[in-house]
């Protein structure tokens, strides 16, 4: 999401940091190529006015002209009123409601309803509120089956009538439903058009008046573009939206849709859906969106998804194995996986400082590809050559090669690799570093006896 975006606009930076003292051509040059850029990401044409009017009058005045690096301050005022336009970030807000609390999901068909209805009961019951799912879309094929499907992917009760009943008896069933179930959390997922029409708003408003929703969410698609803003204000006047939820934000490269919605609405961005699995949502931060949008980062982002994935005594053990050399291809092999649960490595490298650039070199697909030829591999080993991989022989090579569907000198690429790793790790445990300077001098870690000596200290933490 905002990749070209983002790469307009430090194109931009760096041609304004080059320049020693900013004029106010320098300024209108620049604010021309913002505002080409947003134009570009789908940014809405009455949105990408006002912002670069307020850029442009910040970026002329006072603040800029005393500033020693104009091009930096001109970045700093770009951030902030990318902070502005994107709003404060929303969180559910069920003040004043009783439980169950329902959560209306709305939105046009294709938009993502039905998945985002399963990733938002999941986040819920990580957050410890009981959810409860009601299937109301009657209209699409397969729609009732499918988020069936994922209530019992996700272990989560919920409530159909199939596609017989009318959606706002469903709704006010189902309410009750959870209300006797003692569920925390009601969440609609109600049927969408592939246009809004009033037959659809009729519909919804009643399930609205029956239900009292204390969210109605409108679920949009970030690829829609500029066509985003009609949805939302269409929304929005007959049903009164309270947030926003984007989803196939990690398949849309311009993004303008977030930027659009939340400025016309006035309503939050309150999730983001970010992958097809059902863990790829994240809730709305509009500093770390704004910053990844300048190719700042989000470090605070990738922390969080490290968190999620790795588990610390199993962190503290590898560690030790590790410095042991106890490491083993079966634990080479869960490492790769769940790294490859945080996200593709592209998004990844967008959300450490300076490595948003460097997503251009990686194709995705390869990358891909090759991890799950290395998956194959391994998985096609026995457990005593995963811990002790010396004993693979050239015969046991063919025999993984065949039953991993690769040839013999893919899995010879993978075990050199692995000794690689091995070799390197026992020049860490002996405190030698390769071309550092101060190698052969480094710390010990703890227990580490070069020499038969005692440990002379320990990793900085």
């Amino acid at each position: 999401m905002f990749e070209n975006l983002s790469n307009r606009l430090q194109g931009i930076f760096d041609g304004l940091g080059r320049v020693g003292k900013l004029t106010e051509k320098d300024v209108d040059a620049a604010m021309r190529e913002v505002r080409m850029a947003l134009l570009e990401a789908d940014v809405s044409l009455s949105v990408v006015k006002d912002f670069v009017k307020r850029v442009k009058d910040r970026a002329v005045g006072a603040e800029v002209a005393k500033s020693l690096k104009p091009g930096q301050m001109v970045v700093k005022i770009v951030h902030e009123e990318l902070l502005t336009t994107l709003g404060e970030g929303g969180r559910l807000d069920f003040t004043g409601s009783f439980k169950p609390h329902v959560i209306m999901l709305v939105g046009l068909q294709g938009s993502g309803k039905t998945t985002t209805a399963a990733k938002l009961a999941l986040y819920l019951r990580r957050e410890g509120k009981q959810p409860f799912l009601v299937a109301a879309d009657t209209y699409r094929p397969a729609a009732v089956d499918q988020l069936v499907t994922l209530a019992k992917q996700i272990n989560v009760p919920i409530y159909q009538e199939g596609v017989s009943a009318k959606p706002p008896d469903i709704c006010q069933r189902g309410v009750k439903a959870a209300r006797e179930a003692d569920a925390a959390v009601v969440i609609l997922d109600t049927a969408g058009r592939l246009q809004i029409d009033d037959t659809l708003m009729t519909e919804l408003e009643e399930i609205k008046k029956r239900t009292n929703p204390a969210e109605i969410i409108l679920v949009a698609d970030s690829m829609t573009g500029q066509e985003a803003v009609n949805i939302a204000e269409g929304f929005n006047q007959r049903l009164g939206i309270t947030g926003l939820i984007l989803t196939k934000v990690d398949g849309d490269s311009r993004g303008g849709a977030a930027l659009s919605m939340r400025a016309v609405t006035g309503v939050p961005i309150k999730f983001l859906g970010t992958s097809e699995k059902l863990d790829g949502f994240e809730q709305f931060h509009p500093d770390r969106l704004a910053q990844r949008i300048l190719g700042m980062g989000d470090v605070l982002t990738l922390i969080e998804k490290a968190e999620e994935a790795f588990d610390e005594q199993e962190a503290i053990r590898l560690q030790k194995k590790l410095m042991e050399n106890q490491f083993t291809l079966q634990d080479f092999l869960e490492q790769l996986q769940r790294i490859r649960k945080m996200g593709s490595f592209a998004s990844l490298l967008g959300m450490i400082p300076g490595m948003n650039r460097l997503r251009d070199q990686i194709n995705e697909q390869d990358m891909e590809k090759r991890l799950k030829k290395v998956e194959a591999i391994i998985n096609s080993m026995t457990k005593g050559e995963r811990a002790n991989p010396k004993i693979i022989n050239a015969s046991r090579r063919k025999r993984i090669a065949a039953g991993s569907g690769v040839e013999v000198r893919d899995v010879n690429e993978v075990l050199k690799q692995f000794a690689d790793m091995q070799e390197l790790m026992k020049k860490v445990r002996k405190g030698r570093f390769p071309g550092l300077p101060g190698a052969g001098q480094m710390p010990m870690p703890p227990g580490a006896k070069p020499g038969g000596g005692k440990p002379r200290g320990r990793f900085p933490r």
